[in-house]
């Protein structure tokens, strides 16, 4: 991981928004604060695009993944095993070997799954 004196490095937090109240920013905005307060350098999904959410789902998903990929970390905020967008960013974030937190908890993230593959499934 690059190191910096006070910032433990760039990390990207990622969860489920579709389908949950309000695409779920506040759990997106009071976990960024605790990280930032941790020392991360965050990246915050919700904090982009000025909170639009009426953009093509692939248009949010190639911003994201841009993101990700200059990170040194991720965090997983509760219920990220339910979205499809969430399990890419893990299975991407674990092919680039980053650092896998749990949002809630600050600390290594617990018995994740095995990131895997699957082609030509629906």
């Amino acid at each position: 991981m690059i190191g910096h004196d006070a910032i433990q490095g760039r990390l990207y937090l990622a969860g489920p928004m579709t389908g949950h109240p309000g695409h779920n920013v506040q759990a997106f905005h009071a976990a960024a604060a605790r990280l930032r307060a941790a020392g991360w350098d965050v990246v915050n999904p919700a904090e982009n695009f000025g909170g639009r959410t009426d953009l093509p789902r692939a248009h949010y998903m190639r911003t994201d993944v841009a993101a990700l990929v200059r990170c040194e970390a991720i965090a997983l905020l509760p219920g990220w095993q339910g979205s499809r967008g969430a399990k890419v960013e893990y299975l991407l974030a674990c092919e680039l070997a980053l650092k896998i937190l749990d949002a809630a908890t600050l600390g290594p993230c617990v018995d994740p799954p095995t990131a895997s593959v699957r082609l030509g499934e629906a």
